[in-house]
């Protein structure tokens, strides 16, 4: 039996040499598998980034094409409005002049008859008035007559001012009393005021 020197046998010494050596390459192991899946999280990044980018670059193609086709119905929209609205001038009184014609119309008939008596003249102009009548109500020409209404300088034009005694019955102050020239109005608009004496 030997006694203890203090120093390590060769047996020892031999595993205390390999037992660093085995953790050593447990240890390099361990490194690169860390370094492997450092490795990869990028790259899913990567890959999820560029997914994103591609569905980015759809959305965006699909709201460009929404884009132009508003803008091209807007453009057509608003040519077809100008179209409208200058043709609504050219044709304004389309309407208006087409229930005129009959008026002419009866005119020249009454004036082509020969040797009229005073009696057919008479009812000739009369039905010719019917005609213009209907023309203006259907074109919303309003006749302004306002014999005894207040005056009104919106629709009103006073050509004499006379004292409201001096007709029969009695006009007061500041309202019309005799139309010198009718008035005309078209849709509430004045065409034309009414002329008119005022009672004082």
């Amino acid at each position: 039996m030997s006694e203890p020197t203090g120093k390590p046998s060769v047996d020892e010494q031999t595993s205390a040499a390999q037992a660093p050596e085995g953790q050593q390459q447990g240890a390099q192991t361990q490194g690169e598998t860390e370094q492997a899946v450092q490795q990869e999280a990028p790259q899913d990044e990567v890959s999820v980034l560029k997914a994103a980018l591609e569905n980015a670059h759809h959305e965006v193609e699909k709201s460009k094409e929404v884009y132009l086709r508003l803008a091209a119905d807007m453009e057509n929209l608003r040519r077809r409005t100008q179209d409208d609205v200058a043709k609504a001038h050219k044709y304004a009184i389309e309407s208006f002049a087409e229930s005129l014609v009959p008026v002419r119309d009866s005119l020249e008939m009454a004036l082509a008859v020969e040797n009229q008596t005073p009696e057919a003249l008479k009812d000739g102009v009369a039905a010719t008035l019917r005609q213009l009548e209907a023309a203006f109500e259907r074109g919303k020409v309003v006749v302004l007559n306002p014999v005894g209404e207040k005056f009104d300088p919106n629709r009103h034009q006073a050509v004499a001012m006379v004292p409201g005694s001096s007709v029969e019955p009695a006009v007061a102050p500041n309202h019309v009393v005799m139309v010198l020239q009718k008035g005309y109005l078209i849709n509430d608009r004045v065409l034309r005021p009414a002329l008119v004496s005022v009672a004082q």
